[in-house]
C-alpha cells in the first residue's frame, strides 16, 4: 500500500485528538488543507457505507491484550446480516475462521451487533495497517506498530496485607513513555485506586494500588508493544478470616450431618450456636477442631435439628442452615430379595412386597410394564403402614414384563423394580421349510423356532411323517433341541409330508405341518466357471475352473471336460464318460503341438450332468514364449493439464530371447513417489496411448512395458520427467472482435471479459491508468479467461484499463476505455443578444458535469412564431456559445440548450422570448435635402476566433463576425494554405458571420486557422489554434 494512501486511510478512521501527531509522523504540514481534504473524503466514505451499514456505535482501534493476543472491536447494524466481512493487512485479504480454533492466528467472534477480529501469537510480522471491509466498502482502519521492546525485568508476585498499598514493578530493554496496565482482565489508568509511575528515561515503570482489599486480589499484567507479564496481588487478612465459610446442608432423617469450615489460623477458638443459642457436644452431636478445620457433626438427624448454626471465632462469624428432609426409602435387604426375577405357571399367582419409610403422605403406585395397576378382579393392591403388597391373580404368559414399585412424598420420589415371568406352553414352530438336499437317498430339511418358548429352554422337537397318498402317519420320536432334521429312510420319487412340534418343560406345542417333499427329484447342477489355462506346453494343456454356485441340491459328484480345435464346429471329449473328472483341474494331454484349442467343463451330481460353462480363451499347444523387448521410439506427441499423449514402435523379435509383444502396459510415478501407478488394467495392442487424470504443473516419469503370453518384459522409460502442462504458447488473445471502448451508466456494475489462450498458465494483471486496480474492482480469472467487475460503477472509475497476459514464454497486453458517466444535468440560465443584425447569439452557463465529462457538448433548438415547432439549429457544439442568423425582424423566437454525452440528452435550458420590432409609422414623405453618405469601410472583426481544443473523432465549429463596405472577400487558412476550395472543410458567410466545419477531427486537423477579409480598402486577420485530444 502506498504511503499517500496509508495515510489517509488511517485518518478515515482516527479519532480528532490524534490528528497532529499523525499529520507530524507523516511530514504533512498542510494541516488546514488536510482537514478540507478529509472532510471531503469521510462524506464520500459515510455515502459508501450507508449502502451496507444502517449504524455505526463503537470503532476501537487495534488493542494488544494481556493474553499475548490484539483485536480489532467493531459494533455495527448490517443491514443485510449476510454481508460479506474482510479484513486485510497493508492491503492484503487476511484468512479468517468464525469460530476461534487452536492453531488459526486470526478469528472473528460475532456476538449480537459486535465484531471482534483477534490476531494471536504476535510477533514483528504483525505490524502494518488493518483494514476492515463490508461487500467491498472500507469501515475501518487501524495503524498496528509494533515497538522493539521486551521485558528486562518482569512483574513479580506481590504480598500485601489487607488496607496496605502494593506496588508492581517492571523495567524494560529499551524506553516507551506509556504501557498497559490490567487488573483482572480491566484496563486500569490513574485514579484513587491506581497510580501509574514511569522514570525519566522511561524504562522503569511502576503501579501501585492503594488500600489493597481481597477484593483487589488477582492476576494484574503489564502489557509494552507485544510482549506481556503478569503475577498474582494476594491480598493476606491481618486477622482470623474464613478461607471456607459453612455451607447449607440437606440432612435425611436417620442419617448423620456434617457442617465445616475453615479459618485463617490454627490456634483460633472458634464458637458454635444454633438459632442464637451456644451448643456444646452431646450425645447427639460432636464439635470438634482439626487445625485450621472446625466441624459439628449430628450423628443420627432428627427433627428438632433443623435450623440456623452460626460459627464465630475472633470477631468473624459464618452461618448456613440444615434442612432436616424425610424423602421415602426402601430398606437395603428388602429392596434386594425384591429385584429377583419372579417365575410363575400360567393361571399361578404371584406376589410382591416392600417396605418403606418416609414422612407421611405418601404416594404409593405399582406397574406393570408402564401401565399403572389398580384393584381389579385379579388384581390386589393392599396398603399397610410402612409397606404395600401388590397380588397379581390368574397370570397367562402375556402378562410377563417389569415390575415397578414408585414412593412419592413431599420430599421425593423413589422407584423399585423385579421381573415378572410366566411359564406356558411353547408356540408351534415357524416356517416357511428351507429344503437343504431332497435326494433319491435323503431329505435334509430345516425349519424357524417358535415364536414364544413359553420361557423355557426348548429341550425336543417331536416329528411325525406321512408318505402322501397315505392315511397313516409314523413318529420318528423327539431329535433333539436344533430346528434341523435330516431322513434317510425314504424311497427315491416318492412325496413325504411332516408334522413338527416344540417340546418344553411346559408341555407340547400345537403342530406344524410341511408342504410335500419329494425325494430324488432330477436336478442337475449349473454350469462351472470357464475353464482358465494355467499353462501351456507343446504337450500338456493344464487348466482349472471353479465349482457351480448352482449344486443343484446335491453333492457334485465331478467333472465332463471337452475340447475343441479353432475352426471346428465339432466338441470332442478329454475324459472317457465313464471316468468323471474329480478335481477342479485337469491336464490335457491329447493336444498336437501348434494348434490353438478351446475348452469347456460340466459338472456331474445325483442328477446327472448339467450345463457346460462358458469357452475358454483359446490356447496354443506349444512351450511357453520368451518375454518381449523394450519398445523403441517412445516419446510424448502431445500434452494438456490433465492428460499425456504418448506413441512408441514395438520391441524387436530376437529368436529365443525375446518374442513379439501382444499388449502394452503404461505407469506413471509422480516425482515424490517412489511407486509406479498402472495406467491400464488390461493390456492394449496399440502403440498409443493418452493418460487422464494428471496433476496440473505437476512433475512425472512415465514408462511402457511390453507384454505377451511370457510375461512382461523390461519397461522403457523417457529420458527426462514430464510436466503436467500444454506445450508452450505466447500468450494470445482469441476473440475474433474485441470492442475497445465502453460507456456504463454511474451506480451500474461494468462488466468485460476477455478470453485468451497460453501455456504455460500465465500471471493475469489489470491497471487502470498505468497503476493495479483497487480493491474495488474484481477480477476473476479461469482457464482461458479473466473478467473485470466494477460493482456500482462510479464516475471516478473512468479510464484507461489494461490486462497484461504474462507467461515464460511471452506477454500480450490489451486496452480498453471503460467512460462511467449519467446523463447529464441542463446547462444553466439561457441568454441572447444580438451583436449582427440579422443574427442573435445565444450564450448559457455551461452544465455542472462539463468539468466531469470532457464528451459532454450541447445542441440548441429554435422556435419561431410563424412556425411553432421545435427544430434544430446546431449540434455537436463544444463551447458555451452559438450565432443563430436569418433571424426575422416582426417574429417571435424562443432556443432552448441540451446538454449531451454518451447516455443521452439533459432537460432543456430554455431562453426568454426574442422579438425584433418592426416598427409602423405614419406614412409622410418629406423630402429631405440630397447629401452624399459614405458609408465605405475597411473590414473589421466584430467577434474574433476563439481557440478551440476538440476530441478526436468529433465535430469542429469556428466562427467570426465581420464588418466591411465593400463586402469583404473571407479567405480560410491553415497553417497559411488556402481552405476554400478544401473539400473537407465546410465553409459559410452569411450576413458577415463567417463558419468552418470540420465533421470528424483528426490528428492532421491540429494547427494555426486564419481568416482573412480584405476589400479595396484594406485588410483584417484572425487567428486561432486548433488542438485534438486523443
Amino acid at each position: 500500500m502506498e504511503t499517500d494512501e496509508k495515510v489517509w486511510e488511517i485518518l478515515l478512521s482516527a479519532d480528532k485528538k490524534d490528528y497532529e501527531k499523525i499529520c507530524l509522523e507523516y511530514g504533512i504540514t498542510d494541516f488546514r488543507g488536510m482537514l478540507k481534504r478529509l472532510i471531503e473524503m469521510k462524506k464520500e466514505r459515510e455515502e459508501e457505507i450507508a449502502q451496507f451499514i444502517t449504524h455505526i456505535r463503537t470503532l476501537k482501534p487495534i488493542e494488544v491484550k494481556d493474553d499475548d493476543c490484539a483485536t480489532i472491536e467493531l459494533d455495527i447494524d448490517l443491514k443485510d446480516p449476510a454481508s460479506k466481512i474482510f479484513l486485510y493487512k497493508d492491503g492484503v485479504m487476511v484468512p479468517f475462521n468464525k469460530e476461534e480454533i487452536d492453531g488459526m492466528k486470526h478469528s472473528l467472534k460475532q456476538v449480537g451487533k459486535k465484531y471482534v477480529f483477534t490476531i494471536k501469537k504476535l510477533g514483528k510480522d504483525d505490524a502494518g495497517l488493518y483494514s476492515v471491509d463490508v461487500e467491498g466498502v472500507n469501515v475501518f482502519s487501524t495503524d498496528f506498530k509494533v515497538p522493539e521492546v521486551d521485558f528486562a525485568v518482569k512483574i513479580k508476585e506481590v504480598k500485601a496485607e489487607e488496607r496496605e498499598d502494593a506496588l508492581f514493578q517492571c523495567v524494560l530493554t529499551a524506553p516507551m513513555s506509556e504501557i498497559k496496565w490490567y487488573g483482572k482482565n480491566a484496563l486500569l489508568s490513574n485514579s484513587e485506586k491506581h497510580e501509574i509511575i514511569v522514570s525519566d528515561d522511561n524504562l522503569i515503570h511502576k503501579l501501585i494500588v492503594r488500600d489493597c482489599l481481597p477484593l483487589d486480589g488477582g492476576i494484574y499484567a503489564a502489557v509494552a508493544g507485544i510482549k506481556s507479564c503478569n503475577a498474582w496481588l494476594i491480598v493476606e487478612d491481618p486477622g482470623v478470616h474464613f478461607h471456607a465459610g459453612l455451607s447449607d446442608c440437606k440432612a435425611i432423617i436417620g442419617e448423620a450431618a456434617e457442617l465445616e469450615c475453615k479459618v485463617s489460623r490454627e490456634d483460633c477458638v472458634g464458637i458454635w450456636y444454633k438459632d442464637g443459642a451456644e451448643i456444646q457436644s452431646n450425645e447427639g452431636l460432636t464439635i470438634t477442631k482439626d487445625g485450621c478445620f472446625h466441624r459439628l457433626k449430628i450423628h443420627k438427624v432428627t427433627e428438632e435439628y433443623a435450623g440456623k448454626y452460626k460459627f464465630e471465632a475472633d470477631g468473624r462469624k459464618t452461618e448456613s442452615e440444615i434442612i432436616v428432609e424425610d424423602p421415602p426409602r426402601f430398606d437395603a435387604e428388602d429392596l434386594e430379595e425384591f429385584k429377583k426375577p419372579v417365575t410363575v405357571k400360567k393361571g399361578h399367582k404371584a406376589t410382591y412386597k416392600l417396605s418403606f419409610i418416609g414422612r407421611e403422605p405418601i404416594k404409593v403406585q405399582w406397574y406393570l410394564e408402564g401401565e399403572e395397576l389398580s384393584e381389579e378382579s385379579n388384581i390386589k393392591i393392599e396398603y399397610t403402614e410402612g409397606s404395600s403388597r401388590l397380588l397379581l391373580l390368574k397370570l397367562q404368559r402375556k402378562d410377563s414384563g417389569e415390575i415397578k414399585f414408585k414412593l412419592k412424598n413431599e420430599f421425593g420420589t423413589t422407584e423399585a423394580f423385579s421381573q415378572l415371568i410366566i411359564l406356558d406352553k411353547p408356540t408351534p414352530p415357524m416356517g416357511p421349510l428351507e429344503i437343504v438336499e431332497a435326494g433319491s437317498s435323503a431329505i435334509d430339511f430345516k425349519w424357524r423356532p417358535p415364536k414364544d418358548s413359553g420361557g423355557c429352554k426348548i429341550l425336543n422337537y417331536i416329528l411325525e411323517r406321512q408318505q402322501v397318498g397315505r392315511n397313516t402317519w409314523k413318529k420318528v420320536g423327539p431329535i433333539g433341541p436344533e430346528a434341523k432334521y435330516r431322513d434317510t429312510d425314504v424311497d427315491h420319487g416318492r412325496r413325504y409330508c411332516y408334522r413338527i412340534r416344540v417340546e418344553t418343560e411346559m408341555g407340547i406345542s400345537e403342530l406344524m405341518e410341511t408342504e410335500d417333499i419329494q425325494a430324488g427329484t432330477k436336478a442337475y447342477p449349473g454350469p462351472p466357471s470357464a475353464p482358465k489355462v494355467a499353462s501351456a506346453f507343446k504337450d500338456c494343456i493344464n487348466l482349472t475352473w471353479s465349482s457351480p454356485a448352482d449344486t443343484g441340491g446335491t453333492n457334485i459328484l465331478g467333472y465332463n471336460l471337452e475340447k475343441r480345435k479353432k475352426g471346428s464346429n465339432l466338441w470332442g471329449p478329454v475324459n472317457p464318460p465313464n471316468d468323471m473328472i474329480k478335481g477342479k483341474g485337469f491336464a490335457v494331454k491329447d493336444v498336437i503341438e501348434g494348434m490353438e484349442y478351446e475348452f469347456r467343463v460340466s459338472a456331474i451330481n445325483n442328477s446327472g450332468a448339467g450345463e457346460f460353462s462358458s469357452s475358454s480363451e483359446f490356447v496354443f499347444a506349444r512351450d511357453p514364449k520368451k518375454p518381449p523387448g523394450k519398445v523403441t521410439d517412445f516419446k510424448v506427441t502431445d500434452s494438456t493439464y490433465t492428460t499425456l499423449s504418448l506413441t512408441w514402435n514395438k520391441p524387436k523379435n530376437i529368436a529365443g530371447v525375446e518374442d513379439e509383444a501382444k499388449g502394452y502396459f503404461v505407469e506413471i510415478r509422480p516425482a515424490e513417489n517412489t511407486d509406479w501407478d498402472r495406467c491400464n488394467s488390461n493390456a492394449i495392442t496399440m502403440t498409443s496411448y493418452t493418460v487422464k487424470g494428471m496433476k496440473s504443473m505437476a512433475m512425472y516419469w512415465v514408462r511402457v512395458i511390453a507384454t505377451n503370453d511370457g510375461g512382461e518384459g523390461v519397461p522403457q522409460e523417457l529420458d527426462n520427467y514430464i510436466l503436467a502442462m500444454p506445450p508452450p504458447v505466447r500468450p494470445r488473445f482469441t476473440d475474433a472482435k474485441i470492442k475497445s471502448f465502453m460507456v456504463v451508466r454511474a451506480g451500474n456494475s461494468a462488466r468485460f471479459n476477455i478470453n485468451f489462450e497460453a501455456s504455460p498458465w500465465p500471471e493475469v494483471t489489470w491497471l487502470k491508468d498505468g497503476v493495479p486496480v483497487s480493491k474495488k474492482v474484481t477480477i476473476s480469472n479461469a482457464e482461458g479467461t479473466s473478467q473485470l467487475l466494477i460493482p456500482s460503477a462510479e464516475r471516478s472509475d473512468t479510464g484507461i484499463y489494461t490486462i497484461i497476459v504474462k507467461n515464460i514464454v511471452g506477454q500480450e497486453t490489451f486496452s480498453i476505455e471503460i467512460r462511467v458517466t449519467d446523463e447529464p444535468k441542463p446547462p444553466g440560465p439561457v441568454e441572447t443578444d444580438e451583436n449582427v443584425p440579422g443574427t442573435v447569439t445565444i450564450s448559457w452557463t455551461p452544465s455542472p458535469d462539463e468539468k466531469r465529462d470532457d464528451r459532454l457538448h450541447y445542441m440548441v433548438t429554435k422556435r419561431d412564431s410563424s412556425k411553432r415547432s421545435w427544430h434544430t439549429v446546431a449540434d455537436r457544439i463544444f463551447n458555451n456559445k452559438f450565432t443563430a442568423c436569418n433571424i426575422m425582424p416582426g417574429r417571435e423566437y424562443q432556443f432552448r440548450v441540451y446538454a449531451k454525452n454518451d447516455m443521452g440528452s439533459s432537460k432543456p435550458s430554455e431562453s426568454q422570448k426574442w422579438l425584433i420590432s418592426s416598427k409602423k409609422e405614419k406614412f409622410t414623405v418629406n423630402m429631405p435635402e440630397t447629401k452624399a453618405c459614405d458609408l465605405q469601410c475597411p473590414p473589421k472583426f466584430i467577434v474574433p476566433l476563439k481557440t478551440h481544443t476538440a476530441p478526436q473523432g468529433y465535430e469542429c465549429y469556428m466562427s467570426c463576425a465581420i464588418k466591411g463596405d465593400p463586402t469583404p472577400h473571407v479567405t480560410w487558412l491553415r497553417n497559411n494554405i488556402s481552405l476554400n476550395t478544401n473539400t473537407n472543410y465546410f465553409i459559410s458567410n452569411t450576413c458577415g458571420v463567417c463558419s468552418l466545419l470540420i465533421l470528424r477531427v483528426g490528428s492532421k486537423d491540429t494547427g494555426e486557422y486564419k481568416v482573412v477579409a480584405e476589400n479595396t480598402l484594406g485588410r483584417a486577420e484572425c487567428s486561432t489554434k486548433l488542438t485534438v485530444r486523443d
